[in-house]
C-alpha cells in the first residue's frame, strides 16, 4: 500500500475543461481519440464504447485515457451517423450540445457530463497514458459520479476561489479513480510493469533534463552525463525502465509540448518547432503529422483555449 501512496503522491493533477452535453444526434465516432484523459458520467439514455460496443447503465462513468483510440457512441436508435474523429471536431455541435447542470437533471434526451484532466508523474510523464490501459466502466462508484457533478456547478459558479477549487476536486477525482483500480483489482499487471519511475533515482533526473531542455542538445552523449552511465549503455538503461528509447520518448515529449503551445499561445508554427527543439519547420511540421495524423494549423483551430 505504501508503494501505491508514494505513486499517488507523485502524480500532478491539472483541471483542462468540463462540458454538459444533451445528444443532439446519435452519432458513432470510429477512431475516438483525445489527447487528454476523459471521465464521462452518463446521465440518461444511451453510450456504448470499444469494438464490441459495451453499453454503460445510466449513472455509470466511462473513463478514456489520453491518446488511447476505441469507437464510441452518443445516442441510442438504429438511426446514427458513423463518422471519424477529424468529422467528429470539425461539426461537434452538429450532435452534441452544450447545456447547464441544471438542464442536464431535467433532461428525458440521451446526456452526458464530461471531464477532461492532466495528470502527470512529478509533472514529466502522462500517468494514465504510461500504463498503457484500455478504456473502461467505472460500475458501483456513485462517488466518482458526485465529484463529475460537483465539479460541473463549480464551473458555473463566479464565486471567489473558484480554479482552486476545481483543482481539488478534480485531485480528489483521481485519486478516488485510482483508488477504483485498486480496489477491484484492475490492471495490476499493467501498474506493477510500467510504474517504473521509483526504480532508479537517475531516471527521474533524466525526466527532468529532458523536460526542462526540449530545445537544447538532448543526445545520448548529453543524457549519459546526466543520469551518470556510459553513452553506450544509457539507451538500453532508459529502455529497461521505461519500455521506449530515449529519443523515441524525447520526440513525445517535444510534440506533447508543442501540443500544448499550439493549445495556449499564438506563437507562429514555425518559433513553436524551434522551441521544443526542430530547426527544419518542415520536417517539424511532417513529424506532427505523423505523430498526431493532423497538422499543426489544423490542431491549433481544433485544441486552442484561445482566440486565434
Amino acid at each position: 500500500m505504501e508503494y501505491y501512496n508514494k505513486v499517488i503522491e507523485s502524480v500532478n493533477v491539472r483541471f483542462l475543461r468540463g462540458n454538459n452535453f444533451l445528444v443532439e444526434k446519435p452519432v458513432t465516432i470510429s477512431d475516438h481519440k483525445e489527447f487528454d484523459n476523459m471521465l464521462i458520467l452518463l446521465h440518461h439514455g444511451s453510450l456504448k464504447f470499444g469494438e464490441d460496443q459495451e453499453l454503460l447503465n445510466e449513472g455509470e462513468v466511462l473513463f478514456l485515457p489520453g491518446e488511447k483510440k476505441t469507437s464510441l457512441t452518443f445516442g441510442g436508435g438504429s438511426k446514427k451517423a458513423e463518422i471519424s474523429m477529424d468529422n467528429y471536431q470539425e461539426n461537434k455541435k452538429k450532435y452534441l450540445q452544450s447545456v447547464s447542470i441544471k438542464d442536464i437533471r431535467n433532461a428525458q434526451e440521451d446526456c452526458v457530463s464530461v471531464v477532461s484532466f492532466e495528470s502527470k508523474v512529478f509533472d514529466v510523464v502522462n500517468f494514465f497514458n504510461s500504463l498503457d490501459i484500455p478504456a473502461f466502466v467505472i460500475r458501483f462508484n456513485d462517488r466518482i459520479g458526485m465529484l463529475i457533478e460537483d465539479i460541473m456547478k463549480e464551473l458555473e459558479q463566479s464565486s471567489v476561489g473558484k480554479e482552486r477549487v476545481l483543482r481539488s476536486l478534480t485531485e480528489v477525482l483521481v485519486i478516488e479513480l485510482l483508488r477504483h483500480i485498486l480496489k477491484n483489482r484492475l490492471f495490476l499487471e499493467e501498474l506493477s510493469t510500467n510504474v517504473t519511475y521509483f526504480k532508479d533515482p537517475r531516471l527521474i533526473e533524466l525526466f527532468k533534463f529532458i523536460k526542462t531542455n526540449l530545445g537544447g542538445d538532448l543526445s545520448n552523449k548529453v543524457l549519459a552525463k546526466v543520469a551518470n552511465v556510459s553513452e553506450d549503455y544509457v539507451g538500453q538503461y532508459f529502455k529497461m525502465l521505461t519500455g521506449i528509447n530515449p529519443q523515441d520518448y524525447i520526440e513525445y515529449q517535444r510534440m506533447e509540448a508543442a501540443v500544448d503551445l499550439l493549445r495556449t499561445t499564438k506563437k507562429s508554427i514555425r518559433d513553436i518547432g524551434k522551441e521544443v527543439g526542430y530547426k527544419d519547420t518542415a520536417y517539424f511540421c511532417r513529424r506532427f503529422k505523423m505523430m498526431y495524423g493532423v497538422p499543426a494549423g489544423k490542431m491549433r483551430r481544433r485544441e486552442s483555449l484561445i482566440n486565434v
